[in-house]
């Protein structure tokens, strides 16, 4: 199907189910419920598990594919952004004009910023793109200031020229008329499922950034680019330049970024200078480890994990933890609530950073091992029945 093997077809399909069902997966308990806090279904929280699920897996291209460790790629999701809310100010709010020239600039980017870094390797070519980084995060912030409006962020102002807006033209992000905050709530029982035309059209792109990232994983380009892992010397001793596939995998890295700011440009127009920002490329790399760098599903599953963690442990307070031990004497209640407070609310990063550490040390392959390791041990564990089973009875 499509080009793929009957495995990777497999695997494609549960992808796209996966995408489909994330408001009914992520709203597994009752609206009025204690344990309603953990639901994720709401559209905001969906639309970053899919966009940053697309910055994670153009940074495994990469990454994962080459071994060579960038730390300058929130450049491209600056950039996206950017492009977005400037086609916003200067056509109108249709949001693909702006994805397009997302991704048009951020491959430019791309380009000029591997073609030098590139010129290195190892730690030397990750402080090349990390200083990119940085440059380009000061000049958004402070020196072009007529292009990204420095500290407070470019967004759409009623004197803009917006020349294909029409009288009756929709006034936040749209695809066609389609406007991406309207969603449709449908209540099952105690639950209330949401449905957003938002989600929906970031989850489509995501599914086909899925798709060509496998299509190049299975490719002889991205045999090539596994054998430049292994050992590149070896390659230029066969005579194969490798510099070519290298900056293009790092253009194509970087258009996947560009692609991913523009989303969150589409979902919410305003682009900041803070996207450009270090924690920004080092979170993705945080993404990309902790799924499983140099897999397919790992970095989706790794930036799942840490938006999450981003946005609902940082919501818990003392209060819903006072709230949870209710049941429990008092003096329980507040000695747990008291141990438990350091690692939710603003301490969900401790908490994170504490899985990331189990993580490292006891899969350092990253949640994909895991789930490898657990379905290794539960077709062992079927096998040995059935070898039980057929054994003949003394």
């Amino acid at each position: 199907m499509l080009g793929l093997s009957k495995q990777d077809s497999a695997l494609l399909l549960f992808v796209i189910f996966l995408t489909l069902a994330t408001p009914i997966i992520l709203q597994p308990f009752p609206e009025g419920s204690a344990l309603a806090q953990f639901n994720a279904g709401y559209p905001d929280l969906m639309q970053r598990f899919a966009i940053y699920g697309i910055f994670a897996i153009g940074f495994n291209l990469l990454f994962g594919l080459t071994g060579y460790l960038s730390f300058g790629h929130a450049v491209f999701l600056g950039v996206g952004s950017y492009s977005v809310v400037w086609m916003y100010k200067l056509l109108s709010y249709n949001i693909l004009p702006g994805l397009i020239l997302a991704i048009v600039v951020s491959g430019l980017f791309g380009l000029v910023i591997g073609y030098i870094s590139l010129r290195r390797s190892g730690i030397y070519f990750s402080i090349l793109t990390l200083a990119f980084a940085q440059m380009s995060y000061n000049l958004a912030y402070s020196v072009f200031t007529p292009i990204t409006n420095g500290e407070t962020g470019q967004q759409v102002y009623g004197n803009d020229p917006q020349f294909l807006m029409g009288p009756h033209s929709p006034t936040s992000p749209h695809l066609f008329g389609l406007l991406m905050i309207d969603s449709l709530k449908v209540p099952v029982g105690g639950w209330v499922f949401t449905f957003n035309i938002g989600y929906y059209f970031t989850a489509v792109i995501a599914v086909l950034a899925f798709y060509l990232a496998m299509r190049i994983f299975r490719s002889p380009f991205g045999l090539v680019l596994r054998a430049i892992k292994t050992n590149r010397t070896r390659l230029n001793y066969a005579g194969i330049n490798t510099k070519p596939y290298m900056l293009a995998v790092f253009v194509i890295s970087g258009m996947y970024a560009g692609l991913a700011g523009g989303l969150l440009a589409a979902m919410d127009p305003l682009a900041g200078a803070e996207r450009m920002q270090w924690t920004a490329s080092g979170e993705v790399v945080l993404m990309t480890i902790l799924g499983g760098a140099g897999t397919l599903m790992g970095p989706i599953l790794g930036a799942g994990f840490i938006k999450y963690f981003e946005n609902i442990f940082s919501k818990i307070n003392e209060n819903v933890l006072h709230q949870w031990f209710s049941w429990m004497p008092h003096q329980v209640n507040d000695v747990l609530s008291a141990i438990l407070n350091p690692f939710v609310g603003e301490g969900w990063h401790l908490t994170l950073g504490l899985l990331f550490v189990l993580v490292v040390i006891f899969l350092p392959g990253g949640i994909m091992e895991g789930i490898r390791r657990l379905a290794g041990l539960f077709g062992r564990s079927q096998g040995e029945a059935k070898a039980t089973e057929a054994q003949p009875a003394e």
